[in-house]
């Protein structure tokens, strides 16, 4: 039993041993990065923290680097990169389309109603002038319009004008 802890133990010890093997460095954006992947060539000496084995940068650049890294950290936003430029940029151009698409569908809607609004007028002096009026039926016939008919129609005209002629 005594032997089955031990090497449990030993087993979870070198599993441990395993963290150790990573590669920590500092990117372009001033970002700490943790890799069991050395760093790509264009990573400064200086910039690399912890190299695989335990082996680490000296005190000295360590001591700099946090000294470089609090005024950093205090700053309430960092630089933008490259890539934060670009996605700003492109949700910038995404929001002005959206906006442009927007405009124009309230223009259109603005167009549609004052086309409907000359329409209604123009139907309601007819109706005002007491000349017979005609509508298609189910049948695709002309019929006239009758007193209760007519007034229905006009009812309906002067709620388009209503709603529609606001200015």
């Amino acid at each position: 039993m005594k032997l089955h802890k031990i090497l449990l133990l030993a087993v979870a010890c070198t599993w441990a041993m395993g963290a150790s093997a990573q590669w920590q460095w500092i990117d372009k954006e001033g970002r700490k990065v943790f890799s069991d992947r050395s760093p790509p060539q264009d990573i400064p000496e200086k910039d690399i923290l912890k190299r695989p084995g335990g082996r680490s940068a000296p005190a000295a650049k360590q001591a700099v680097q946090s000294v470089a890294a609090a005024p950093a950290a205090a700053a309430p936003k960092p630089a933008a990169s490259g890539k934060d430029k670009e996605l700003e940029e492109k949700k910038a151009q995404a929001d002005a389309a959206e906006a442009a698409k927007k405009k124009a569908a309230e223009e259109k809607i603005a167009k549609d109603k004052a086309e409907n609004c000359t329409r209604a007028r123009a139907a309601k002096a007819a109706f005002d002038a007491g000349k017979p009026i005609t509508q298609a039926n189910a049948d695709g016939e002309r019929i006239f319009l009758d007193g209760p008919a007519r007034d229905a129609e006009a009812r309906r005209i002067n709620e388009i004008v209503a709603s529609d002629c606001v200015k």
